[in-house]
């Protein structure tokens, strides 16, 4: 793998914000939450609206409070069917989260998750809606399995890009999102292969068949009620946990994203760890994909492909989550909140206007990711400003 010595040359820039973001404990995300909601607080106020009435609008909208025993009758139901969709949005944010921190452990940056989101998804609804009285559970493992190996594939497909010819991941990782988007709707537009013939003007696929929904233990399904694949996220969180930290593979994969030279010079084959890496990161984000076709959407729109951006929000989640899995577990449920909270279909417009609170989430999701990366852009770019001054300085001093 002779191509690979170039990507490996030095300490990556995912390696440093991975190592930095590893440092400071708790304190530093939760530092970083507050003061983007500060700074959201502020946007809130000069559009004449009351920060305060907002936030708590927001945060009922979550159904968070429905862990309140003062919260009762009507609005506890009320908080019960929110909570549900916020842990629905939760559910895949975890699973593509972790799908960027393991690769940022491995001191890579895995911007292909939303790629991989959209091959799992491909795969689920192909299995879920193609094969007809396959028993229930039998059906959903089926589709669970397509979906963890189309995204574990199309994630592959970058880390072996990258062990064998140095390929950039990052720049392989977004055409890759690009293929997958188009293929998408390629496959299930007005004739596509997998267009749903039923909805002849309809760029949809087939429905998922019944067996193969995951069962519900909280709501109601028809309601798009809380579903099993909520704990399935959280076994792959601990999972991923148990590999990262309490396994050899785990060791190996620490030590390439510390220093890929290093790590190459005690032995560790680094290129096999990068791929088998980028395989574990489109496993999270194709399961990721199965939950949400399997648990509620139960077919594909292609608008709703090009539409998407839960991909992109494993990034932020992953870099609150300071790329633990504990912590991408809790990021999860924050992003999963905000953007249930400040939906059209909660948010009061007595309170604030739903329209400007959708971008108010995307404002608090930037802050995040600024104020989160901020310290290692800063840090490069002196870095690279002593570079770019010391051979003036050596010339002076020759003469």
């Amino acid at each position: 793998m002779s191509g690979a010595g170039e990507g490996q040359g030095s300490v990556t820039v995912a390696s440093k914000l991975a190592g930095y973001m590893r440092g400071g404990g708790v304190w530093v995300p939760i530092v970083t939450a507050l003061v983007a909601f500060f700074a959201g607080g502020i946007v809130i106020a000069l559009s004449g609206a009351d920060p305060l009435s907002t936030y708590k609008a927001i945060f009922d909208g979550t159904g968070l409070n429905w862990f309140f025993p003062w919260v009762t009758g009507d609005d506890r139901v009320i908080a019960a069917g929110n909570l549900q969709q916020t842990l629905l949005l939760t559910t895949p944010l975890i699973l593509v989260g972790l799908a960027v921190a393991l690769a940022f452990r491995a001191g890579m940056f895995n911007i292909g998750g939303q790629g991989q989101y959209i091959a799992g998804s491909v795969a689920a609804v192909w299995v879920g809606a193609g094969l007809d009285g396959v028993p229930g559970l039998l059906h959903i493992v089926l589709a669970v399995i397509a979906a963890a190996v189309a995204g574990a594939l199309w994630g592959g497909i970058a880390g072996a890009l990258k062990a064998t010819t140095g390929a950039n991941e990052v720049i392989t990782t977004i055409m890759l999102n690009w293929i997958a988007t188009w293929v998408g709707i390629w496959l299930f537009g007005l004739g596509g292969p997998l267009h749903d013939a039923a909805q002849e003007s309809v760029p949809v696929s087939e429905p998922i068949a019944r067996a193969a929904r995951l069962p519900v233990f909280w709501g109601e399904q028809e309601l798009q009620g809380l579903h099993v694949g909520l704990f399935l996220a959280l076994v792959v969180a601990a999972l991923a946990w148990v590999l990262v930290n309490r396994s050899v593979a785990g060791y190996e994969l620490r030590a390439v994203g510390l220093n890929p030279d290093a790590a190459e010079y005690a032995g560790i084959p680094v290129g096999r760890t990068q791929v088998k890496v980028m395989l574990l990161c489109g496993l999270c984000a194709g399961l990721a994909g199965a939950m949400d076709i399997l648990g509620w959407q139960y077919q594909i729109v292609t608008n709703d492909i090009q539409a998407s951006q839960i991909g992109f929000l494993g990034i932020a989640v992953a870099l609150l989550g300071r790329n633990t899995m504990g912590g991408t577990v809790v990021a999860a449920l924050l992003f999963g909140a905000l953007i249930n909270g400040t939906s059209v279909r909660n948010l009061d417009p007595a309170v604030f206007e739903p329209q400007l609170a959708t971008n108010l989430t995307i404002i608090i999701q930037g802050l995040i990711v600024l104020f989160v990366s901020a310290p290692v852009l800063v840090t490069g770019a002196w870095a690279l400003r002593r570079k770019l001054r010391l051979p003036g300085r050596r010339r002076e001093g020759a003469a």
